[in-house]
């Protein structure tokens, strides 16, 4: 059997995610390069993505720009009903048809990182002032943070350097022998 490959190209823009209507991104430019490859029983589509997405930053919730950049792969086989097994899906084989522009969207919404902020003195001033009112640096000190974004980076810095209170019982054992 010849292997068959085909590639295609698409940009997503602000009309794409308004037409996919989900709360993750309602904005971004992005540039898709799709391959379908023919297999023995399957179809492997492979995609690129590569561009940027306009979400709201966790702090000041003012829009960012975030740069996007994945690679993703998607079997599919033809079948009797439509199913989704992990990364196979099962399309019906009288249709023989998939729509592939929210398996895009899924792509691009899962490299989305957890936690996305604007860089250091990028986020809204008016908000971080708000903010800065209600923050409080210690809880033996009255005086309020006069740099919230400072302050929130090194919350930020001590908390992913904190170590599970687990390791320290465990530490605990060694010490003992």
């Amino acid at each position: 059997m010849e292997n068959d490959s085909s590639a295609y190209e698409f940009v997503l823009d602000n009309a794409f995610f308004n037409s996919i209507d989900a709360p993750e991104v309602q904005k971004g430019n992005i540039h898709v390069a799709l391959t379908v490859k023919r297999t023995a029983g399957a179809y492997e589509l492979s995609f690129q993505i590569n561009g940027t997405v306009q979400i709201p930053c966790d702090r000041c919730l003012d829009d960012m720009d975030l740069d996007i950049t994945s690679t993703d792969k998607l079997k599919v086989k033809l079948g009797k009903d439509y199913a989704e097994e992990g990364d196979i899906v099962v399309i019906p084989e009288e249709e023989g048809i998939i729509n592939i522009a929210w398996f895009m969207y899924e792509f691009i919404a899962l490299s989305i990182p957890m936690k996305h902020v604007h860089a250091l003195g990028k986020c809204n001033k008016a908000m971080v002032g708000k903010l800065n009112k209600h923050l409080r640096v210690s809880s033996d000190d009255d005086e309020w943070s006069a740099d919230l974004e400072e302050t929130l980076t090194e919350i930020d810095e001590e908390v992913s350097q904190e170590m599970d209170p687990r390791w320290n019982d465990l530490k605990k054992i060694l010490d003992n022998n």
